[in-house]
């Protein structure tokens, strides 16, 4: 049985991957902070029949993250796929930003990836397979985001970390893609203070082409399908799933 690693899987594009590698066969290890809604995705994915555990995983958290691989790697080996998704989106002009505020998006939404990621290579590197995912933006990959400058500058450094490690892993049979989500029905994106909310989120589903916003689960199963050997000949790229929003007139 597989493994794949997912953070930030108790709620919203994360919990719909964790759910959608559950039914693909994977042993599911769901890591977030937020230990009930962790908890409840193991419990839907058992109830489905699927393997999942849960991982308390705080990503600016060296240690933890090391010891949560070494946990996962002890047990079942390398593992298969890991699926970084972990992120915040916090909205603050920038005359207001701090360094503190500036260093906590990118420890997140950044600097987490990579500290998931470090430990688990010399294992992954030894299987000779294996495959990484990381959640990029539409905001980091076409658009500015105003008042969010902290997130889409995290979120287009996503797009510099695939492409480099891609370079850097495929001759170790490891590949590297992105996924860069348009608007998707999440927590994030329904709130008010930080996002666009309801009222916003309906007024977007106007304009975009395919005439909705997305629902996790639209990301979900692109990002099963670059876990999957269909996906074997394709590394480096960042996909954007976003119902025609970059490449729409409006």
């Amino acid at each position: 049985m597989k493994t794949v690693l997912i953070t930030g899987a108790g709620i919203g594009i994360g919990r719909a991957s964790a759910l959608a590698f559950g039914q693909a066969g994977y042993r599911v290890i769901v890591t977030d902070i937020l230990a009930d809604e962790g908890a409840a995705a193991v419990k839907e994915i058992a109830d489905a029949g699927g393997t999942a555990e849960f991982y308390h995983l705080d990503v600016t958290s060296t240690d933890n993250a090391n010891q949560v691989v070494a946990k996962i790697e002890t047990a079942y080996g390398a593992i298969d796929t890991i699926v970084c998704n972990a992120g915040i989106a916090h909205k603050v002009p920038l005359e207001d930003m701090t360094d503190e505020k500036w260093d906590f998006t990118f420890d997140v939404d950044l600097k987490g990836m990579f500290r998931v990621i470090r430990p688990a290579l010399a294992q992954m590197k030894k299987a000779n397979t294996g495959s990484i995912i990381c959640l990029s933006s539409c905001m980091g990959v076409m658009y500015g985001w105003d008042e969010h400058v902290h997130y889409s500058a995290a979120k287009a450094g996503v797009v510099g970390l695939v492409r480099g490690l891609a370079n850097e892993l495929a001759r170790d049979g490891i590949k590297v893609n992105g996924v860069a989500p348009g608007y998707i029905r999440t927590a994030q994106l329904l709130s008010e203070k930080h996002s666009l909310g309801e009222e916003g989120a309906q007024k977007a589903g106007a304009f975009i082409p395919m005439g909705r916003i997305g629902q996790p689960d639209d990301i979900a199963d692109v990002i099963v399908f670059l876990a999957s050997e269909k996906a074997r000949y394709l590394t480096g790229q960042v996909i954007s799933v976003d119902g025609g929003l970059g490449v729409g007139r409006y």
